[in-house]
């Protein structure tokens, strides 16, 4: 039986929207995209990139000289696809939308040409440019890959309900086989303008709003965002846009079957000298059972199971932004995963944060004192 719960009445968040607040949704957008497809990045050494997808829970689908396709054991397409490049970064995200007429349109409606995707991938792609200078793609059209063997749901005793007798539950200690992209989070310093184009654009719809503790009047920092299928419930986030001091990929999450394949695939990475960032733990926002790795380049991946699904009916939760929020149990979060470990990438966000202050966007001196007053909560 499906359980519905009114989750914005509870742990979910702790408010509603007061009078004008952001609505998290645009009266009229272009198109409305059906899922996240894929990652695009580049780094300058496939080969370890690869090594690590493997241990992680990736298929390979196509491997060049040049580039790497990963895969999920779902049918669809791939779900990263790796570049060569001189220097490891984030490109952008692909967005899968309904049908080649959508693409078209969304085309039309931008100015922008539409073109054949590679064969590999097959289809039509419109490219567009986000408001922080980040390329996005909108595909349709691609070829359809066949599922794949993933790992069986355990069954379970609970409490009085006995499913299981007479047999041991003994998960492997192996890759934790990822089934599919589920989302990816993204910094931005103009925050508001970036959400407004992707819900316009793209037909996304806002779940949760978070903003920083005494500062609800100013708005939001950030919001998770799901797509929009009207009664199909759909993951609480695809993708999620935070308020910060520069223009960055923060994390990307993959769905694997259960907490067991969490657990056994985390002992896996850890027996392999692979950096585990923070879990594992229950986030509030999504609900999703979580454990977050560091990739050999430095870029944050979340093993992730067991989330929240949502229709169109549910408007925006609104609760402020906390570090001690992140979870409603697990290990405290750390600082890695707050971006201010010491290391390279908390001294380039440290001199994000110098520069943020002084340039025309949304992270003023105020935005400032909010984030800092969140990562010591």
């Amino acid at each position: 039986m499906t359980q519905h719960l009114d989750t914005h009445r509870d742990l979910h968040s702790d408010q509603g929207a007061l009078r004008g607040e952001h609505p998290g949704r645009a009266k009229n957008p272009i198109i409305k995209v059906r899922d996240l497809a894929w990652l695009e990045f580049e780094k300058p050494d496939l080969a370890r990139a690869e090594t690590f997808a493997h241990a992680f829970g990736f298929t390979t689908e196509l491997r060049t000289d040049r580039e790497v396709h990963l895969r999920g054991a779902d049918s669809g397409t791939v779900c990263v696809i790796i570049r060569r490049g001189p220097h490891s970064r984030f490109v952008g995200p692909a967005f899968a939308a309904h049908d080649v007429a959508d693409v078209e349109r969304l085309a039309a409606a931008t100015g922008t040409l539409t073109h054949a995707s590679p064969d590999s991938i097959g289809g039509v792609t419109v490219e567009l440019v986000d408001p922080a200078g980040m390329p996005v793609r909108v595909v349709a059209g691609m070829r359809d890959l066949p599922e794949q063997p993933t790992q069986p749901v355990h069954t379970f005793n609970f409490g009085r309900e006995v499913l299981r007798t007479n047999a041991t539950q003994r998960p492997s200690r192996e890759p934790a086989r990822i089934q599919r992209l589920g989302h990816v989070v993204l910094q931005s310093t103009t925050y508001r303008r970036s959400l407004d184009w992707y819900l316009e654009h793209f037909g996304l719809i806002v779940s949760d709003f978070l903003y920083y503790p005494g500062q609800r009047e100013r708005g939001p920092t950030m919001s998770f965002i799901r797509c929009d299928q009207g009664a199909t419930p759909t993951d609480h986030h695809t993708m999620a846009m935070v308020l910060g001091p520069s223009d960055r990929y923060v994390h990307s999450a993959y769905q694997v079957s259960d907490l067991d394949a969490i657990a056994a695939g985390g002992e896996y990475l850890r027996e392999r000298g692979f950096q585990r960032s923070w879990g594992i733990g229950r986030h509030i926002q999504g609900s999703q059972i979580f454990d977050y790795w560091r990739d050999p380049d430095g870029f944050l991946v979340e093993h992730f199971s067991d989330g929240d699904l949502f229709d169109n009916t549910l408007e925006p939760g609104w609760a402020p932004m906390t570090a001690s929020g992140l979870a409603q149990w697990g290990p405290p979060v750390t600082k890695d995963f707050l971006g201010i470990a010491p290391g390279k990438e908390s001294l380039r966000e440290l001199r994000s944060m110098l520069s943020a202050v002084r340039d025309d966007n949304e992270f003023d001196l105020t935005r400032l004192r909010g984030l800092l007053k969140v990562t010591r909560s």
